[in-house]
C-alpha cells in the first residue's frame, strides 16, 4: 500500500523510490552517497549526483527497504504517472514528524524458533531483523514486527525504539 508521502526520484534510467514510514534514520544513504542522498538539500535526492551503478549500490544497502529501486523500463504506469505528481512539499529524513519512522501493524508470522540479527548501525540505532518480540520488564509484549530499530542515544521520545534524535543531538559511537 502506498502512503502519501512516499516520493521517487528519477535519472532517466532508474528510479529510486522513498517511503518515509519506513526510515529509521540509519544515515547509510547519505554516508555512503551524499552526493545524491542529502537531507540538508531540496530535494535531498539528486539522481545525477552519481553514476547509477553506485546509486543502485547504496540504495541496496538501505536497512529497511525504505529506499528501493526499479529499473524506469520495468515501472507501473501507475509509477510512471506518479513520477509527475509527486510535487507536494518535499520531505526529508529529517522533517519527518515524530514516530513516522516507525513501521504500524506489521505482525511476525506464527513461527516456533525466534531468530534475530541485531546490526549496530554506526552514530545511530540497533537495528534488529527476524522473527522477536520488544518485551517490557512486566513481561508485556510492546511489539511483534519483523524489524524495528532500537534507541542507543537514550534521547528518543518514543523509547525503546528509535525516532532519528540521535542525528540531531549530534551522537556518536567515539569516547
Amino acid at each position: 500500500m502506498s502512503d502519501s508521502r512516499d516520493r521517487q526520484y528519477t535519472n532517466g534510467e532508474i528510479t529510486v523510490f522513498w517511503k518515509p514510514a519506513k526510515c529509521i534514520h540509519a544515515t547509510t544513504c547519505f554516508r555512503e552517497l551524499i552526493e545524491v542522498f542529502n537531507p540538508g538539500r531540496r530535494p535531498w535526492v539528486n539522481m545525477n549526483g552519481a553514476p547509477t551503478r553506485r546509486i543502485i549500490e547504496v540504495v541496496n544497502k538501505c536497512p529497511t527497504q525504505a529506499l528501493e529501486w526499479k529499473r524506469n523500463e520495468d515501472l507501473s504506469p501507475e509509477e510512471q504517472e506518479a513520477q509527475f505528481l509527486n510535487t507536494k512539499e518535499e520531505l526529508t529524513p529529517e522533517t519527518l514528524p515524530q514516530g513516522a519512522a516507525e513501521p504500524e501493524n506489521e505482525v511476525v508470522p506464527d513461527v516456533q524458533t525466534p531468530s534475530a540479527t541485531l546490526k549496530i548501525m554506526p552514530d545511530g540505532p540497533i537495528v534488529v531483523e527476524g522473527v522477536f518480540s520488544v518485551v517490557d520488564g512486566d513481561g508485556t509484549t510492546l511489539r511483534q514486527t519483523p524489524m524495528t530499530s532500537i534507541c542507543r542515544c537514550g534521547k528518543s521520545h518514543s523509547m525503546p525504539y528509535c525516532d532519528g534524535t540521535h542525528r540531531k543531538i549530534g551522537f556518536t559511537d567515539e569516547k
